[in-house]
């Protein structure tokens, strides 16, 4: 395991955030919330940015922090990330902040305090891109979308 550090930033009215933490044991993303002072309704296919009051501090440039969907969200709500993942770069230290995208055909409603999103911190493995004029072969070669089966 390892100690990551957050800052904590109070949103307009004093709204201390908690700190992530996973929901169980086994969990592999810790919960990100909502650090607002009231709702904010997300319409048919709106987006919004929802603040979480956390700016976070990797133990070196080796890790990353992703936010992910929560799934309940995604699936229930049709409530996702705008822009896929979340990337949180090992040089950041402004304030974790999760673009949402409502692809349902209802308004959802975030609550204040309300679970928006999941963060994982992963292992970077840095590269150098080398430029060849051929790329090794493969079984499967070319092939996407879809080229390997349903």
């Amino acid at each position: 395991m390892i100690t990551v550090k957050f800052r904590r930033i109070a949103s307009p009215q004093g709204q201390v955030p908690a700190l992530p933490q996973r929901a169980t044991e086994g969990a592999a993303g810790a919960d990100l919330c909502a650090n607002i002072d009231q709702a904010v309704t997300v319409p048919p296919m709106g987006r919004v940015v929802i603040p979480t009051g956390l700016a976070v501090e990797l133990p070196d440039t080796g890790y990353g922090a992703f936010v992910f969907a929560r799934s309940g969200l995604g699936v229930r709500h049709g409530l996702t990330l705008s822009n896929g993942v979340g990337v949180i770069d090992s040089d950041y230290r402004g304030e974790v902040c999760v673009g949402l995208v409502n692809l349902s055909d209802m308004a959802y409603t975030i609550e204040p305090g309300e679970r928006i999103a999941q963060l994982c911190i992963l292992p970077v493995v840095p590269f150098a891109a080398e430029d060849v004029p051929v790329l090794g072969q493969t079984a499967r070669g070319t092939g996407g979308f879809g080229s390997t089966g349903r």
